[in-house]
């Protein structure tokens, strides 16, 4: 009852996280199915609450930080950790998950009534490009540069209601932030992702299709701005203005790659008057 219950208090103190995460599940069940989204996400919480508990211990792979243990009571801790934070890794890693697939996979026109798709076998042996390596390294590339974001403002919590909940022994050279956090978030993002290949490899998951409708891949990418512009509007409102055009100037390339993807899909996947082809209808 006491967890229920600090679960409860946690869903109530953090409903943004748990917003997010409702997204990341409809979209996923909807793009990967129950199956492979239970596992994807079940590999990263787990892999994410592991990295965290081992790095407020021994400083791997994140380097040393610490929790300071202000919303116990408040909230629901697994260990040391908070329930909400190593949960955050879950949503994240598919929104960069999904950008990946967006700027790695190649895209097709269905029949009319399919609108466009992405394809996702790639040679004459079938291989999945789902999960392919680049597929991967772009993931967990996408996954520590939203971190280059989320982590500055976290950090700065005490100054909107987020709360002071975490630190660093020694200030690092980004805004406070270590460099080794985000090479922490890469290899998080890594492991996570090899496993939920490995379990694919390992034949207990869902064949994928030959291809996947390309709105089913968007809602993914759309989390991920949704995100970003989160903690981007964040980090403007509590008055770290140099914190924010940082974080606008690292995402300009990236945004501007992925509209000029939307812009040369084949013409049958753009948007049309009837909406028939659209890439959202």
């Amino acid at each position: 009852m006491d967890v229920l219950l600090l679960l409860w208090k946690t869903l109530l103190l953090r409903p943004y996280v748990f917003f997010f995460l409702a997204v990341a599940l409809v979209a996923a069940s909807r793009f990967l199915g129950r199956q492979r989204t239970g596992a994807l996400f079940g590999v990263t919480w787990l892999t994410a609450f592991v990295c965290e508990w081992s790095s407020t211990r021994i400083g791997f792979p994140f380097g040393d930080y610490y929790y300071t243990g202000s919303t116990v009571g408040e909230e629901l801790y697994v260990a040391n950790v908070p329930f909400m934070d190593s949960l955050s890794f879950t949503f994240l890693l598919y929104a960069s998950y999904c950008l990946a697939l967006w700027f790695v996979l190649p895209a097709q026109p269905a029949a009319e009534e399919s609108g466009c798709r992405f394809l996702t076998r790639i040679g004459h042996n079938d291989r999945c490009a789902l999960l392919s390596w680049p597929v991967i390294g772009l993931t967990c590339l996408f996954f520590m540069l939203i971190d280059v974001v989320i982590d500055p403002v976290a950090l700065r919590g005490d100054r909107w209601y987020l709360g002071l909940i975490y630190g660093y022994p020694d200030p690092g050279v980004y805004f406070g932030v270590p460099l080794a956090n985000f090479a922490g978030w890469f290899v998080v993002g890594l492991i996570a992702m090899m496993g939920y290949r490995l379990l694919d490899r390992s034949g207990v998951l869902p064949v994928f299709p030959d291809a996947v409708p390309v709105k089913d891949v968007l809602p993914g990418c759309g989390l991920y701005y949704l995100v970003l512009l989160f903690n981007l509007v964040m980090t403007f409102w509590i008055g770290e203005w140099l914190l924010g055009l940082a974080g606008c100037l690292l995402y300009t390339p990236v945004t501007v790659l992925m509209v000029l993807k939307l812009r040369h899909l084949p013409a049958s996947c753009s948007f049309r008057h009837s909406c028939k082809c659209s890439l959202i209808c």
